[in-house]
């Protein structure tokens, strides 16, 4: 089981850049929830237990192959947390692409139940 703190969410962070999905899921509990930064509703698009979000996390890299997260800072305060980046990767069409961001965390059992996405997005 993993343990929550700021190396966790490091980790976490670390996985992401190396596009290993399963530290990503091994982290994440079995009934995980994931907001997207933008959607139709007020939460952004929400993906609920590890297939579906597995397969959103997934498409990330299918999109943008070259995606990374830099700048990482990461905060914790009881079963909440935070990690703060910046997200740079070049979109289909060649744009490149620079977001900030964060994610904040709900925790349960030392694991993410929830991860939502919040982000600035340069025009």
């Amino acid at each position: 089981m993993c343990e929550v703190d700021i190396n966790f969410l490091q980790s976490y962070a670390d996985a992401w850049n190396a596009h290993d999905i399963d530290t990503l899921m091994n982290c994440m509990t079995e009934d995980c929830i994931f907001e997207t930064g933008g959607g139709s509703d007020s939460w952004g698009t929400r993906f609920t237990g590890q297939a579906d979000v597995r397969q959103r996390f997934e498409s990330v890299w299918q999109d943008v192959p070259d995606a990374k997260w830099s700048e990482c800072k990461h905060f914790i305060a009881g079963d909440r947390g935070l990690s703060e980046w910046l997200f740079t990767g070049t979109a289909p069409d060649g744009t490149v692409i620079a977001i900030q961001g964060c994610d904040v965390f709900t925790f349960r059992d030392g694991m993410i139940l929830i991860k939502s996405t919040y982000l600035k997005q340069k025009q």
